[in-house]
């Protein structure tokens, strides 16, 4: 199977996934708004902002234009951060239908938008008309790019309303490294990817903060379960959480120096003000944006998520990190099962 494929994005996930389509088999246009970047992919085939000491396909080509990326596409990858989809999005509509193309549709990115709370194949489908391409997929699990830069084993979920379009996004992935399993749950797949982001911020500043693994697990599990009441609540289905995109990913994030999110909350557990773990890290920091779109969803559909808030609250109204902690130990017993 070989298609044309234009991939939107040119961060660390969104370049390596282009490096893994070129080694499948297909004709990949790699874009990216900054062209010193695309300059270093086509020139030297390294992104080193972003993958240092990895060497990209000599047959990847990166674009600075997008209506040139796209010519020919059978296939539009995003991932670009959350917060751009649909400034991106927007032109992307504008070109297909110029250049007369129908394709489908792919997201990679793990968020929510700011103020409309929409996920991202809905923000998709509000600026790319049905007339204008075929069905809406994503993809997302534990997946680093470090790590499939090194071709560690890796599974990851491609969820679609149409089982055609998860399956041909299955197809287009998947090699001796990477395998991708299909899903229908759209909902519960993009609330998990979004979500799971709020408890890596967590998980790091527990870190930060010298706690143990009692702790981290804790959160995590805990965390699991207001992800799970969050995405029911939307009509998710709730084995979605107990899989790759669920409980997967949450590990994987919410463990390792790799994920940014981590890192992030790491720092905060030190005591480092979040404006300078911001500018610091230099990409953006998706549980940022996510943890405020959570707790307002939350507000407005009667969840409990008291982790959720608690990390709202160390960000957005300045509690300390070890009150917030102290005030969820001290929250009434419940039951496990009815909390």
């Amino acid at each position: 199977m070989s298609e044309k494929i234009a991939v939107l994005g040119a961060g660390s996930w969104g370049s390596i996934l282009a490096n893994l389509l070129v080694e499948n088999g297909n004709d990949v246009r790699l874009w990216s708004y900054n062209a010193q970047q695309v300059e270093e992919l086509n020139s030297k085939h390294t992104n080193e902002k972003y993958l240092p000491n990895f060497t990209y396909s000599d047959k990847l080509v990166a674009y600075s234009d997008l209506k040139e990326a796209l010519i020919g596409a059978e296939t539009v990858l995003f991932v670009v951060p959350t917060q751009a989809v649909r400034s991106v999005a927007k032109p992307v509509n504008e070109a297909i239908e110029e250049l007369g193309l129908k394709p489908y549709l792919i997201h990679g990115s793990k968020g929510i938008e700011e103020n409309t709370y929409l996920r991202l194949s809905e923000v998709l489908a509000e600026e790319i008309p049905e007339s204008n391409r075929k069905a809406i997929s994503v993809i997302s699990g534990p997946s680093h790019a470090e790590e499939v830069a090194k071709k560690d084993i890796t599974l990851i979920t491609a969820a679609s309303e149409d089982l055609e379009a998860a399956q041909h996004t299955q197809q287009l992935f998947m090699n001796d490294y990477f395998r991708v399993y299909t899903n229908d749950d759209v909902i519960g797949v993009e609330i998990g990817a979004a979500l799971k982001n709020i408890i890596a911020l967590g998980a790091g500043a527990l870190n930060g903060l010298g706690y143990g693994d009692n702790a981290k697990a804790a959160l995590m599990t805990r965390g699991l379960a207001e992800i799970s009441r969050l995405g029911t609540s939307f009509g998710a289905n709730p084995f979605t959480f107990i899989g790759l995109s669920g409980v997967g990913d949450i590990i994987v994030t919410a463990t390792s120096t790799n994920s940014r999110n981590w890192r992030a909350g790491n720092e905060l557990g030190k005591g480092v003000p979040l404006d300078t773990v911001v500018n610091q890290m230099g990409m953006v920091i998706e549980g940022l944006t996510t943890v405020k779109a959570a707790y307002e969803l939350a507000k407005q559909r009667h969840v409990e998520m008291p982790i959720t808030e608690a990390i709202y609250q160390v960000l957005y109204e300045n509690k300390a990190v070890k009150e917030a902690i102290r005030n969820l130990m001290q929250r009434e017993g419940r039951s496990e099962n009815n909390d």
